[in-house]
């Protein structure tokens, strides 16, 4: 079985090159980013990936997105409390490695594989009583979310399970935020009580 290895989203991954850029003061407040399209074209990737960066940094307030002007750098010091937090992932970052390891061995390790998930659960979220053993589903390939973000979705809002991971062919992701977006032949590794794997089973089975 190939091992599967942990990536970060690519609109992540530029969401934090510019946040670098304009703490370091190579990118001044004030100043007027690239269009979507010229920026699209510099880091080799689609117009909708460098939205999704966009959005990441107009939350935390890096940039503002203006109509009629484009994108505006807002914040050097919301750019460093970005890259910080981002930063401060790293104890995280190791824990979820060490589960992309296990779930190679999936089979064979199922009771180390909850017991990482427990360790991820514990820095990712508060504790709650009402957690259960991870639930892992496929979405149908039918399915209404197909195509439409974690946020979009409201999921937590509409089942009440929290998602803790993403299983995509050979690859993890974990804890992908509500800027994920659901592209089909996905497993959803979520936790929850018994009314939760039943709301959520319920929602993604939803038709387009």
């Amino acid at each position: 079985m190939k091992e599967q290895k942990i990536t970060i989203p690519r609109y992540l991954k530029i969401a934090v090159h510019l946040s670098s850029r304009i703490a370091s003061g190579e990118i001044v407040e004030g100043q007027k980013l690239k269009g979507r399209s010229l920026l699209s074209t510099e880091y080799n990737v689609s117009p909708e990936t460098i939205r999704r960066s966009m959005s990441i940094l107009e939350d935390k307030e890096v940039v503002k997105v203006v109509p009629g002007r484009g994108i505006i750098v807002q914040s050097r010091k919301n750019a460093i409390q970005f890259l910080n937090s981002f930063e401060e992932g790293k104890t995280l970052k190791d824990l979820k490695h060490l589960l992309s390891k296990k779930f190679s061995e999936k089979k064979k390790l199922d009771s180390e594989i909850n017991e990482i998930v427990d360790n991820i659960v514990s820095l990712s979220f508060e504790k709650r009583s009402d957690l259960i053993k991870p639930i892992e589903i496929l979405i149908p390939s039918n399915s209404f979310v197909i195509g439409k973000s974690i946020g979009e979705l409201q999921v937590w809002h509409n089942t009440g399970a929290t998602i803790i991971g993403i299983i995509k062919e050979n690859d993890v992701i974990i804890s992908p935020g509500p800027y994920y977006e659901f592209s089909g032949n996905e497993r959803v590794l979520f936790v929850g009580d018994a009314s939760v794997v039943l709301r959520f089973t319920d929602f993604f089975s939803r038709e387009k």
